[in-house]
This record gives structure tokens, sequence and C-alpha cells, in this order.
């Protein structure tokens, strides 16, 4: 279920902005800053279910208008670049700014490729609960920790990292029932991106002969 869950979730905005309904209060004794974190992966949620439900007739017909929709969620949500960065490691060293970039949208919209029908057909209501911030190791951020509950399931817990950037908190990274998005896909890419390079990886993305999420080298 994890390895399934992870990019589902991604996808929807690889993770605040999955289209879940998000319920819960920041604990009152987290720091004001710490807690529009917080905020901002709830009102992301319920945000994006809202439109989904709204919208679902138009981006049934309309696969386009859906991955627009999400791409501009993921653009205000979602810091990708440095998400990118942190999956590239060692491979980023020396990287353009705009092969980074390359990389990023290339990962992003491959997963919404294989999953963004999938957001439009989620079954039962299935919430956030929002248990708590914390600070990170070496002032980097926060980590918002929530727990996705379900019917019939037991919760599954989330962990979603932030940053605030320019006055905004943006996720890089999310980690649910343990499993990194960051060391996944870090993991999966590491020999291609030593055998091929940015833009070669990039291109096999973005034309579907590679695949994000897939185990071994994504073929």
């Amino acid at each position: 279920m994890k390895m399934k869950l992870l990019p589902l979730l991604l996808a929807s905005t690889l993770l605040a902005a999955a289209p879940l309904i998000a319920s819960a209060q920041a604990p009152a004794a987290a720091a004001a800053t710490q807690g529009q974190a917080g905020k901002t992966v709830i009102d992301a949620s319920t945000r994006i279910m809202t439109t989904l439900q709204q919208r679902k007739a138009e981006f049934s017909k309309d696969p386009t208008a859906l991955r627009n929709f999400i791409n501009s969620e993921l653009n205000r949500t979602f810091d990708r670049d440095y998400a990118a960065r942190l999956v590239l490691g060692a491979h980023s060293r020396g990287a353009s700014d705009a092969d980074i970039k390359l990389f990023a949208d290339a990962m992003a919209d491959n997963l919404m490729q294989r999953y963004g029908s999938a957001l439009l057909n989620i079954q039962g209501r299935p919430s956030f609960r929002l248990k708590g911030e914390s600070p990170l190791p070496g002032n980097r951020g926060v980590r918002v920790a929530t727990e996705l509950v379900r019917s019939g399931d037991q919760p599954t817990p989330v962990e979603y990292l932030m940053r605030n950037t320019d006055g905004q908190w943006k996720i890089f990274d999310v980690n649910i029932e343990g499993i990194s998005y960051v060391q996944t896909f870090r993991n999966q890419f590491d020999a291609p991106l030593r055998q091929k390079g940015i833009k070669q990886v990039a291109t096999e993305l973005r034309s579907g002969t590679m695949q994000a999420g897939t185990p071994g080298n994504g073929k």
C-alpha cells in the first residue's frame, strides 16, 4: 500500500494539496509562523478537494484542464525546484538552474500523466488530521505531522517537510508511513542520472519512456 499511496498523494500536489478534506487545528502552543505551515496543508487540501468536486465533469472530459489546475497548485504549494535538487543530490552539483527546473517539471508532469485522472475517482471522504508541528534541524523549516484517516482503515501517518520561501510555506518533501518522496526518487534516479545525465533523464520522463515511482531504473 505504501508504494501505491506515495505517488498518488504526490501527484495530488506532491503532497499538501492532496485531494482530501483536512480537519483539525494546530496546537495552541505552536509558534505563529509554524502554525501557518499546518494551515497551508489544510487550506490546500480543502481548496483542491472542493475544486475537483465542482469541476469533476469538466476535468473528466478535458485532461489538459486537470493538468493545468494541478500545475497551478504545484506552483502554489510545492517547492519543486528545491525538492528536485534534493532528489538529484550529488548530480545537482554544477547543474544549471535551467537543468534543475527541467528535471523538476518533467518528474511532476510524469506523475500527473500517470495518476492525474485517479484524483477524480477517490472513493469516500478521507480526511487529514493535523497532529502538530516541530522544527527541522539546522533551521531548515518545519515538519507538519498529520494522519490520513479513511473509513475502515487504520490512520496512515503522513509528514510534510516545509520551508518558508519569501514569506510563504512550501512543501519540499513528504513521508508516508516512513517513506520519503525525496529518498524514494533519489534512489530510483541515481543510476540513470549517472549513465545519462539530467537532460536525458528529463527527456525520457517527459516522453514516458521512464516512469517516476517505478522500482528499478524506472523503465
